[in-house]
Protein backbone atom coordinates (compact mmCIF):
# COMPACT_ATOMS: atom_id res chain seq x y z
CA UNK A 1 0.00 0.00 0.00
CA UNK A 2 1.32 3.46 -1.11
CA UNK A 3 1.17 5.34 1.77
CA UNK A 4 1.82 8.94 0.15
CA UNK A 5 -1.21 8.53 -2.28
CA UNK A 6 -3.40 7.63 0.95
CA UNK A 7 -1.61 10.36 2.28
CA UNK A 8 -2.70 12.78 -0.78
CA UNK A 9 -6.44 11.71 -0.48
CA UNK A 10 -5.99 8.40 -3.29
CA UNK A 11 -8.66 5.45 -1.63
CA UNK A 12 -7.49 1.96 -1.01
CA UNK A 13 -6.95 -0.11 -4.10
CA UNK A 14 -10.32 -1.83 -5.37
CA UNK A 15 -9.09 -5.09 -5.12
CA UNK A 16 -9.07 -4.84 -1.21
CA UNK A 17 -12.63 -5.22 -1.44
CA UNK A 18 -12.73 -8.31 -2.78
CA UNK A 19 -9.88 -10.43 -2.54
CA UNK A 20 -10.52 -13.00 0.09
CA UNK A 21 -6.63 -12.79 0.90
CA UNK A 22 -7.56 -9.67 1.96
CA UNK A 23 -9.77 -10.55 4.20
CA UNK A 24 -7.73 -13.01 5.91
CA UNK A 25 -5.46 -10.53 7.08
CA UNK A 26 -7.75 -8.23 8.52
CA UNK A 27 -9.59 -11.17 10.44
CA UNK A 28 -6.15 -11.65 12.22
CA UNK A 29 -4.92 -8.13 12.32
CA UNK A 30 -7.74 -6.35 12.57
CA UNK A 31 -11.51 -8.08 14.32
CA UNK A 32 -8.97 -10.42 15.92
CA UNK A 33 -7.13 -7.28 18.42
CA UNK A 34 -10.47 -5.09 18.86
CA UNK A 35 -13.77 -4.62 21.45
CA UNK A 36 -16.47 -4.88 18.90
CA UNK A 37 -20.44 -4.82 20.41
CA UNK A 38 -21.67 -8.19 21.16
CA UNK A 39 -25.22 -7.71 22.91
CA UNK A 40 -27.06 -6.26 25.67
CA UNK A 41 -27.21 -7.14 29.56
CA UNK A 42 -30.42 -7.66 30.04
CA UNK A 43 -29.64 -11.23 27.50
CA UNK A 44 -27.77 -12.09 30.68
CA UNK A 45 -29.57 -11.08 33.62
CA UNK A 46 -29.20 -14.59 35.80
CA UNK A 47 -26.91 -16.84 36.00
CA UNK A 48 -27.21 -19.79 33.44
CA UNK A 49 -28.30 -16.80 30.92
CA UNK A 50 -26.14 -16.78 27.61
CA UNK A 51 -25.95 -15.58 24.23
CA UNK A 52 -24.32 -16.07 20.67
CA UNK A 53 -22.41 -13.77 18.83
CA UNK A 54 -19.53 -12.92 16.86
CA UNK A 55 -15.92 -11.16 16.96
CA UNK A 56 -15.47 -10.70 12.79
CA UNK A 57 -15.77 -14.33 11.48
CA UNK A 58 -15.00 -15.43 15.28
CA UNK A 59 -17.71 -17.17 17.03
CA UNK A 60 -18.57 -15.97 20.49
CA UNK A 61 -20.61 -17.20 23.80
CA UNK A 62 -21.27 -14.79 26.76
CA UNK A 63 -22.59 -16.48 29.45
CA UNK A 64 -23.46 -15.49 33.00
CA UNK A 65 -21.50 -17.91 35.37
CA UNK A 66 -22.85 -19.58 38.50
CA UNK A 67 -21.30 -17.24 40.73
CA UNK A 68 -23.04 -14.43 38.61
CA UNK A 69 -19.78 -13.11 36.82
CA UNK A 70 -19.89 -12.25 32.96
CA UNK A 71 -17.47 -14.56 30.80
CA UNK A 72 -16.83 -14.72 27.25
CA UNK A 73 -15.48 -17.72 25.69
CA UNK A 74 -14.95 -18.58 21.59
CA UNK A 75 -17.93 -20.46 20.60
CA UNK A 76 -15.74 -23.70 19.15
CA UNK A 77 -15.70 -26.52 20.55
CA UNK A 78 -11.89 -27.76 21.57
CA UNK A 79 -12.69 -31.62 20.24
CA UNK A 80 -13.02 -31.35 16.64
CA UNK A 81 -14.20 -27.71 16.51
CA UNK A 82 -17.95 -27.94 15.99
CA UNK A 83 -19.82 -24.56 17.54
CA UNK A 84 -21.08 -25.19 20.84
CA UNK A 85 -23.81 -23.62 21.07
CA UNK A 86 -26.12 -22.76 18.28
CA UNK A 87 -28.85 -20.83 19.99
CA UNK A 88 -28.80 -16.97 19.78
CA UNK A 89 -29.76 -16.91 23.17
CA UNK A 90 -31.26 -19.05 26.20
CA UNK A 91 -30.71 -20.41 29.78
CA UNK A 92 -28.32 -23.54 30.48
CA UNK A 93 -26.70 -25.43 33.76
CA UNK A 94 -23.86 -26.11 31.15
CA UNK A 95 -22.67 -25.95 27.68
CA UNK A 96 -22.94 -28.78 25.47
CA UNK A 97 -21.92 -29.49 22.11
CA UNK A 98 -24.02 -30.79 19.91
CA UNK A 99 -21.84 -32.99 17.80
CA UNK A 100 -19.87 -35.48 20.50
CA UNK A 101 -21.80 -33.99 23.88
CA UNK A 102 -18.39 -32.26 25.28
CA UNK A 103 -19.99 -30.62 28.06
CA UNK A 104 -18.45 -27.53 29.54
CA UNK A 105 -19.09 -25.36 32.71
CA UNK A 106 -20.41 -21.81 32.23
CA UNK A 107 -16.51 -20.81 33.28
CA UNK A 108 -15.29 -22.44 30.14
CA UNK A 109 -14.07 -25.55 31.86
CA UNK A 110 -14.69 -28.63 30.25
CA UNK A 111 -16.78 -30.90 32.63
CA UNK A 112 -17.37 -34.04 30.28
CA UNK A 113 -15.99 -35.43 27.58
CA UNK A 114 -17.82 -39.28 26.75
CA UNK A 115 -15.32 -41.93 26.59
CA UNK A 116 -12.05 -39.81 27.30
CA UNK A 117 -11.71 -42.43 30.19
CA UNK A 118 -10.93 -44.64 28.03
CA UNK A 119 -7.73 -42.12 27.21
CA UNK A 120 -4.63 -42.76 29.15
CA UNK A 121 -3.20 -39.23 29.90
CA UNK A 122 -6.43 -37.02 28.96
CA UNK A 123 -6.62 -34.16 31.05
CA UNK A 124 -9.54 -32.14 30.94
CA UNK A 125 -8.02 -29.14 32.43
CA UNK A 126 -6.15 -28.80 29.43
CA UNK A 127 -9.44 -27.99 26.87
CA UNK A 128 -11.38 -25.38 28.56
CA UNK A 129 -13.08 -23.14 26.39
CA UNK A 130 -11.37 -19.79 24.86
CA UNK A 131 -11.26 -17.20 26.96
CA UNK A 132 -12.35 -14.21 25.15
CA UNK A 133 -12.59 -10.57 27.13
CA UNK A 134 -16.07 -9.05 27.79
CA UNK A 135 -16.57 -5.28 28.86
CA UNK A 136 -19.55 -3.48 29.25
CA UNK A 137 -21.07 0.47 29.43
CA UNK A 138 -24.54 0.79 30.52
CA UNK A 139 -26.90 -2.36 28.93
CA UNK A 140 -24.46 -2.56 26.33
CA UNK A 141 -21.95 -5.89 26.40
CA UNK A 142 -18.62 -5.47 24.51
CA UNK A 143 -16.13 -8.46 23.11
CA UNK A 144 -12.30 -8.49 23.04
CA UNK A 145 -10.96 -11.91 21.24
CA UNK A 146 -7.34 -10.63 22.27
CA UNK A 147 -6.70 -11.42 25.77
CA UNK A 148 -3.98 -8.89 25.81
CA UNK A 149 -6.13 -6.19 24.96
CA UNK A 150 -6.29 -2.92 27.04
CA UNK A 151 -9.73 -3.07 28.53
CA UNK A 152 -12.76 -1.32 26.85
CA UNK A 153 -12.90 1.79 28.93
CA UNK A 154 -9.49 2.73 26.88
CA UNK A 155 -11.32 2.27 23.24
CA UNK A 156 -14.63 3.97 24.73
CA UNK A 157 -12.64 6.84 25.71
CA UNK A 158 -14.79 10.11 25.81
CA UNK A 159 -17.63 8.41 23.73
CA UNK A 160 -20.06 7.77 26.83
CA UNK A 161 -19.56 11.98 27.87
CA UNK A 162 -20.64 12.66 24.34
CA UNK A 163 -23.55 10.55 24.65
CA UNK A 164 -24.45 12.12 27.45
CA UNK A 165 -24.21 15.47 26.38
CA UNK A 166 -26.86 14.44 23.79
CA UNK A 167 -29.66 14.19 26.69
CA UNK A 168 -29.47 10.53 26.98
CA UNK A 169 -28.55 8.58 29.62
CA UNK A 170 -28.05 4.82 28.60
CA UNK A 171 -28.32 3.56 31.98
CA UNK A 172 -31.86 4.92 31.84
CA UNK A 173 -32.38 3.32 28.29
CA UNK A 174 -34.84 0.25 27.66
CA UNK A 175 -34.17 -2.26 24.83
CA UNK A 176 -36.92 -2.04 22.03
CA UNK A 177 -35.80 -4.20 19.21
CA UNK A 178 -32.75 -5.50 17.33
CA UNK A 179 -33.02 -4.74 12.99
CA UNK A 180 -30.84 -7.34 10.85
CA UNK A 181 -29.39 -6.47 7.52
CA UNK A 182 -27.78 -8.14 4.96
CA UNK A 183 -25.33 -6.46 2.38
CA UNK A 184 -24.11 -7.71 -1.05
CA UNK A 185 -20.52 -5.54 -0.04
CA UNK A 186 -17.18 -5.73 1.47
CA UNK A 187 -17.62 -4.65 5.03
CA UNK A 188 -15.34 -1.67 4.29
CA UNK A 189 -17.81 -0.14 1.78
CA UNK A 190 -20.31 -0.39 4.68
CA UNK A 191 -18.11 1.12 6.89
CA UNK A 192 -17.39 4.46 4.76
CA UNK A 193 -20.85 4.52 3.70
CA UNK A 194 -21.47 5.36 7.23
CA UNK A 195 -18.43 7.37 7.75
CA UNK A 196 -19.36 10.29 5.38
CA UNK A 197 -22.49 12.74 4.77
CA UNK A 198 -21.46 14.00 1.65
CA UNK A 199 -23.79 11.92 -0.08
CA UNK A 200 -27.13 12.82 2.20
CA UNK A 201 -28.45 15.13 0.05
CA UNK A 202 -28.44 13.55 -3.01
CA UNK A 203 -29.36 10.13 -1.72
CA UNK A 204 -31.69 10.80 1.96
CA UNK A 205 -33.84 14.03 0.88
CA UNK A 206 -36.19 12.55 3.93
CA UNK A 207 -32.94 12.75 6.66
CA UNK A 208 -31.78 15.51 4.16
CA UNK A 209 -35.10 17.34 5.73
CA UNK A 210 -34.71 17.06 8.88
CA UNK A 211 -30.88 17.28 9.44
CA UNK A 212 -29.00 20.14 8.31
CA UNK A 213 -26.27 17.85 6.24
CA UNK A 214 -24.24 21.16 4.59
CA UNK A 215 -20.97 21.48 5.10
CA UNK A 216 -21.16 24.74 7.29
CA UNK A 217 -23.15 22.72 9.66
CA UNK A 218 -22.56 19.37 9.85
CA UNK A 219 -19.53 18.80 11.93
CA UNK A 220 -16.85 15.84 11.76
CA UNK A 221 -14.72 14.76 14.47
CA UNK A 222 -11.85 12.62 14.95
CA UNK A 223 -10.54 11.06 18.18
CA UNK A 224 -8.11 8.33 18.78
CA UNK A 225 -10.22 5.17 18.50
CA UNK A 226 -13.58 7.04 17.14
CA UNK A 227 -15.04 8.63 15.44
CA UNK A 228 -18.08 11.36 15.34
CA UNK A 229 -20.70 13.00 13.20
CA UNK A 230 -22.69 15.85 14.44
CA UNK A 231 -26.02 17.45 12.80
CA UNK A 232 -28.18 20.01 14.19
CA UNK A 233 -31.90 20.49 13.54
CA UNK A 234 -32.94 22.06 10.28
CA UNK A 235 -35.18 25.22 12.01
CA UNK A 236 -37.56 24.61 9.17
CA UNK A 237 -37.42 21.08 8.92
CA UNK A 238 -40.08 18.52 8.00
CA UNK A 239 -39.99 14.69 8.72
CA UNK A 240 -42.33 11.63 8.78
CA UNK A 241 -41.29 11.97 13.22
CA UNK A 242 -41.00 14.67 15.59
CA UNK A 243 -37.42 15.46 15.65
CA UNK A 244 -38.60 17.97 18.76
CA UNK A 245 -37.70 16.80 22.13
CA UNK A 246 -34.75 16.56 24.85
CA UNK A 247 -32.06 15.90 21.65
CA UNK A 248 -31.37 18.72 19.73
CA UNK A 249 -29.26 17.15 17.29
CA UNK A 250 -28.09 14.12 15.91
CA UNK A 251 -24.63 11.91 16.65
CA UNK A 252 -23.27 9.23 14.49
CA UNK A 253 -20.16 7.69 16.24
CA UNK A 254 -18.05 4.93 14.75
CA UNK A 255 -15.75 3.01 16.93
CA UNK A 256 -12.76 1.59 15.02
CA UNK A 257 -13.43 -1.03 13.35
CA UNK A 258 -16.86 -1.96 13.14
CA UNK A 259 -19.42 -0.49 15.57
CA UNK A 260 -22.03 2.13 14.20
CA UNK A 261 -24.07 4.20 16.88
CA UNK A 262 -26.52 6.14 15.93
CA UNK A 263 -28.90 9.22 17.99
CA UNK A 264 -31.58 10.72 16.63
CA UNK A 265 -33.32 14.20 17.40
CA UNK A 266 -36.00 14.11 19.37
CA UNK A 267 -36.84 11.92 22.43
CA UNK A 268 -33.79 10.44 23.65
CA UNK A 269 -32.68 7.26 21.83
CA UNK A 270 -29.61 5.23 20.57
CA UNK A 271 -29.12 2.22 18.24
CA UNK A 272 -25.89 0.61 18.39
CA UNK A 273 -24.50 -2.70 16.47
CA UNK A 274 -21.54 -4.09 14.61
CA UNK A 275 -20.92 -4.15 10.62
CA UNK A 276 -19.44 -8.15 10.29
CA UNK A 277 -17.43 -9.57 6.96
CA UNK A 278 -19.56 -12.74 5.84
CA UNK A 279 -16.87 -13.01 2.66
CA UNK A 280 -15.22 -10.71 0.64
CA UNK A 281 -18.59 -8.98 -0.96
CA UNK A 282 -20.99 -10.20 1.67
CA UNK A 283 -21.75 -8.08 5.18
CA UNK A 284 -24.35 -9.08 7.90
CA UNK A 285 -25.23 -6.56 11.22
CA UNK A 286 -27.49 -5.58 12.86
CA UNK A 287 -28.71 -2.38 15.70
CA UNK A 288 -30.14 -3.09 18.71
CA UNK A 289 -32.50 0.08 19.49
CA UNK A 290 -32.98 1.45 22.59
CA UNK A 291 -35.38 4.44 23.90
CA UNK A 292 -36.59 5.91 27.64
CA UNK A 293 -38.47 4.34 29.08
CA UNK A 294 -41.61 7.53 28.70
CA UNK A 295 -41.32 7.61 24.83
CA UNK A 296 -44.51 6.90 23.91
CA UNK A 297 -44.91 4.29 21.19
CA UNK A 298 -46.20 6.41 18.28
CA UNK A 299 -42.84 8.51 18.24
CA UNK A 300 -40.74 5.36 18.62
CA UNK A 301 -42.59 3.63 14.99
CA UNK A 302 -42.39 6.88 13.78
CA UNK A 303 -38.64 7.56 14.37
CA UNK A 304 -38.12 3.86 13.22
CA UNK A 305 -39.99 3.98 9.97
CA UNK A 306 -37.36 7.34 9.30
CA UNK A 307 -34.66 5.11 10.15
CA UNK A 308 -36.17 2.06 7.81
CA UNK A 309 -36.22 4.64 4.94
CA UNK A 310 -32.53 5.33 5.20
CA UNK A 311 -31.43 2.08 5.70
CA UNK A 312 -32.99 0.71 2.41
CA UNK A 313 -31.42 4.00 0.82
CA UNK A 314 -27.79 2.82 1.93
CA UNK A 315 -28.15 -0.57 1.10
CA UNK A 316 -28.69 0.32 -2.62
CA UNK A 317 -25.79 2.87 -2.57
CA UNK A 318 -23.10 0.20 -1.12
CA UNK A 319 -24.33 -2.81 -3.46
CA UNK A 320 -24.29 -0.25 -5.87
CA UNK A 321 -20.43 0.30 -5.08
CA UNK A 322 -19.17 -3.05 -4.71
CA UNK A 323 -20.40 -4.01 -8.28
CA UNK A 324 -18.52 -0.79 -9.29
CA UNK A 325 -15.40 -2.21 -7.54
CA UNK A 326 -15.61 -5.38 -8.32
CA UNK A 327 -15.26 -4.81 -12.13
CA UNK A 328 -11.94 -3.67 -11.53
CA UNK A 329 -12.04 -0.55 -14.01
CA UNK A 330 -11.44 2.16 -11.74
CA UNK A 331 -8.38 1.01 -9.27
CA UNK A 332 -8.28 3.65 -7.05
CA UNK A 333 -10.84 6.36 -5.79
CA UNK A 334 -10.01 10.04 -4.72
CA UNK A 335 -11.69 10.92 -1.22
CA UNK A 336 -12.49 14.93 -0.88
CA UNK A 337 -10.61 15.32 2.57
CA UNK A 338 -12.69 18.14 3.84
CA UNK A 339 -15.73 16.19 3.50
CA UNK A 340 -14.79 12.91 3.87
CA UNK A 341 -12.42 12.95 6.21
CA UNK A 342 -13.47 10.10 8.16
CA UNK A 343 -13.08 7.61 5.60
CA UNK A 344 -9.73 8.80 4.69
CA UNK A 345 -9.16 8.34 8.47
CA UNK A 346 -10.46 4.69 8.38
CA UNK A 347 -8.40 3.35 5.50
CA UNK A 348 -5.52 4.94 7.28
CA UNK A 349 -6.18 2.47 9.67
CA UNK A 350 -6.64 -0.55 7.92
CA UNK A 351 -3.85 0.25 5.89
CA UNK A 352 -1.61 0.63 9.23
CA UNK A 353 -3.42 -2.78 10.44
CA UNK A 354 -2.57 -4.94 6.74
CA UNK A 355 1.26 -3.37 6.35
Amino acid sequence: MDAEALARGYTLPADWYFDPGVLRVEHDRIFRRAWQYAGRLDQVARRGDFFTTRAGIVPVVVTRDREGELRGFVNVCRHRGSEVVREPAGHRETLQCHYHAWTYDLDGSLRAAPRSDREPGFDRSEYSLIPVQVGTWGPFVFVNPDREAAPLADTLGELPELVASAGVDVNALRFRLRGEYELEANWKVACENFLECYHCSVAHPGFSAVVDVSPDAYRLELNETFSSQFGPVRADGKSSYDASGEVARSQFHFLWPNVKLNIMPGRPNLSIGPVLPVDPERTSGFLDYFFAEDVDEEWIAGMLEFDDQVGREDKVLVESVQRGLRSGMVERGRLLLNSEQLIHDFQRRVAEALS
